[in-house]
């Protein structure tokens, strides 16, 4: 009987939101920015997975809050403001406000607290709204224009920058969108907060590894530009703009991955577990961390 009552909850969100998730999904498709779109709900279901037990004691001692009928209210509303004001990001916020008022009136307050984490990480599935895009794209193309023509003439090679144009001897690179790093950057902040939130217990920690994304990837971007200045100087533009152009972009990718993932083991440390989170293992769910 709990199953179709769940089944039953998600079938009704689903008739009500099928033109905006039918849309996000087109995003997702079409926009390589957001491709990661496609993984984020598996993630939060791996989130909840990994919470099994305690969402399972949870739910036989569960006490339904009426506050979650305001909530479920409030995320309504949003819906039809976002649909009179044409405003997609407006709309699928909603779903997730409808979705933690949902969970609030049928399963309670402590049921909510224990899958806000995974109900939070969906926000990295909604594209962010263009003016807020461009508002954090362009500070980092010039920030990264910067960075690379001060690498350059350190290097002794002969650089003018204008703006997000980087002049070099025999060619000149232009840090675009695709190159500013703000994909690399809105993917690692998805996998940063996936890293943090099961391989750390202290919430300190964890916001401490999501706000290191920024300079990670920052440096690994502008290391990318450098690279290519350097190529295109000695070797001629074609060579920096063929190969390397078309694969750079993954490798430094990784490179910064792997750098969060070494940072993340440092802060964790190797010592002893608290006694506290000993006694709580047997309800964190399949997988323990530290």
């Amino acid at each position: 009987m709990p199953y179709l009552k769940t089944i039953a909850l998600i079938a009704l969100v689903v008739l009500v939101y099928h033109e905006v998730l039918i849309k996000l999904v087109l995003d997702w498709w079409k926009d390589p920015n957001y491709s990661h779109g496609f993984v984020v709900p598996v993630v939060s279901l791996y989130l909840l997975w990994r919470k099994g037990d305690r969402l399972a004691r949870i739910n036989r001692t569960k006490r339904p809050s009426l506050p979650g009928l305001p909530l479920m209210a409030a995320g309504l509303a949003m819906l039809v403001a976002g649909h009179a004001g044409a405003e997609l990001y407006l709309q699928r916020v909603s779903l997730l406000v409808v979705m933690a008022g949902m969970v609030l009136l049928f399963f309670g307050r402590e049921m909510l607290k224990s899958v806000s984490p995974a109900l939070a990480f969906l926000v990295f599935m909604i594209p962010i709204p263009y003016m807020l895009y461009d508002s954090i794209a362009f500070p980092l193309k010039l920030f990264t224009s910067c960075c690379a023509a001060m690498s350059l003439t350190l290097l002794h090679i002969p650089v003018l920058r204008e703006g997000n144009l980087v002049h070099l001897a025999n060619t000149t690179l232009e840090v675009a969108d695709a190159c500013s790093g703000i994909r690399s950057l809105i993917s690692l902040f998805a996998i940063g907060s996936v890293v943090a939130c099961v391989m750390l217990r202290k919430n300190w920690k964890r916001a401490l590894i999501i706000l290191l994304v920024i300079p990670i990837t920052v440096f690994a971007n502008a290391v990318r530009v450098v690279v290519t200045g350097v190529l295109a100087h000695f070797y001629g533009s074609r060579v920096a703009e063929s190969f390397f152009h078309e694969y750079a972009g993954l490798v430094i990718y990784l490179v910064s991955l792997l750098m969060l993932l070494s940072l993340c083991r440092v802060i964790r440390g190797d010592g002893p577990e608290p006694a506290y989170e000993r006694a709580e293992a047997p309800y964190r769910g399949k997988a323990g961390a530290v």
